[in-house]
């Protein structure tokens, strides 16, 4: 079931929540509304659920119009953030709720409920526990449940709205996985909302960047991370280390650091270059082509790589710089908290005042 929509606006009071939106989501994918707080994915959501009504635009299911319809009518099934469980229900009968309160000429008979509770219990592989309460379970089962429950109505749609927000680090990695597998098996149409950059480009097939009401990137996992649009997207989708400069005859210069770039750049004036931390490396002298002192203020060896906390020496940034090594380089250089080092990067991506997207950069070839 595809979803389109077109030019939704939504005010609470003067505020305005959404601007202008339009956006098709195909048929059988799984899109991900991504943004901070407030940059109203959330409204979006319910907007396509019909749990909130925009005062302009149009929302389209497979090319019918449902703008009009009650969130009744509209077959989505909607899972919370905190589950929304019925505490005096026992699990089969959360399940069956949605079913058993149907008017009588859509309800199914009492057999069939049972057994259609009986085979979401074995999707959601919790078929031992249909007859405990909601406080007797964890926090991913209490989802799994939630997500049952949704899907026991054979919704057209689903939505969920940020369904791993409440779970700890392990349990919400293993409830994606989980879900990503669920999906590819059954094919439904999803859109979740997420503030996590990391949920979002595991999950996804498509991710919807969002920010104050307005869509700023829609575009596949991979090719968002590659080819971000805008410092918004860049500046979300995880640590950017920055260089604010001025640009004159190629190299970017601010105190005591500078950057010649590589190829024929036709502008001068102010500009950022933007280095994610794996497009950085390390030393302890200045490249031919940069000269980026920084000291070194705290090192986390947890994880796959080595993490460097880096502070600018002789010129300014506004967060600290990050950089990741490999645990074999650790061992081999032994940084230590206060060792001055240079950074030399291999790819940048270039800002400018004339330019709305950035010029991606490479030192590797050049």
């Amino acid at each position: 079931m595809s979803i389109r929509l077109e030019g939704i606006n939504k005010y609470f009071g003067q505020f305005q929540a959404l601007k202008d939106i339009s956006l098709d989501i195909p048929d059988g994918q799984l899109t991900g509304l991504l943004g901070p707080s407030g940059s109203g994915k959330t409204t979006l959501l319910r907007i396509i659920a019909g749990l909130e009504t925009a005062e302009q635009g149009r929302i389209l299911f497979h090319d019918q119009d449902v703008t009009a319809l009650h969130v009744r009518e509209r077959r989505v099934g909607f899972v919370f953030q905190h589950y929304a469980l019925f505490r005096h229900m026992t699990v089969a009968q959360n399940i069956a709720f949605g079913l058993e309160v149907l008017p009588r000429a859509e309800r199914p008979a009492a057999a069939q409920i049972r057994r259609q509770v009986a085979d979401l219990l074995d999707m959601v592989q919790l078929a031992h526990l249909g007859k405990r309460y909601p406080s007797q379970l964890s926090g991913g089962q209490k989802q799994r449940i939630a997500l049952a429950r949704a899907l026991a109505m054979q919704p057209q749609i689903l939505l969920l709205d940020e369904p791993f927000g409440a779970l700890d680090a392990k349990v919400r990695k293993d409830l994606r996985r989980w879900l990503r597998a669920l999906h590819d098996e059954l094919h439904f149409t999803s859109v979740f909302v997420t503030h996590d950059q990391e949920e979002a480009l595991e999950l996804s097939d498509r991710v919807v960047v969002m920010s104050a009401g307005k869509i700023e990137q829609v575009d596949h996992p991979q090719a968002l991370y590659a080819e971000p649009e805008s410092r918004f997207v860049f500046d979300f989708l995880g640590h950017v280390n920055v260089l604010d400069g001025t640009l004159r005859d190629q190299r970017v210069v601010q105190g005591e650091a500078w950057v010649t770039l590589p190829g024929d750049l036709h502008c001068a004036g102010e500009v950022q270059l933007y280095l994610r931390p794996h497009e950085v490396r390390l030393q302890d002298c200045p490249a031919g082509h940069a000269h980026l002192p920084l000291q070194i203020e705290s090192i986390s060896l947890i994880g796959a790589e080595v993490r460097l906390e880096l502070t600018p020496c002789g010129w300014q940034a506004q967060e600290p710089w990050e950089v990741g090594i490999s645990h074999v380089e650790f061992n081999r250089w032994q940084p230590q908290r206060g060792d001055r080092c240079y950074a030399v990067p291999d790819v940048g991506h270039l800002f400018d005042v004339q330019r709305s997207h950035p010029r991606t950069l490479s030192w590797v070839d050049g």
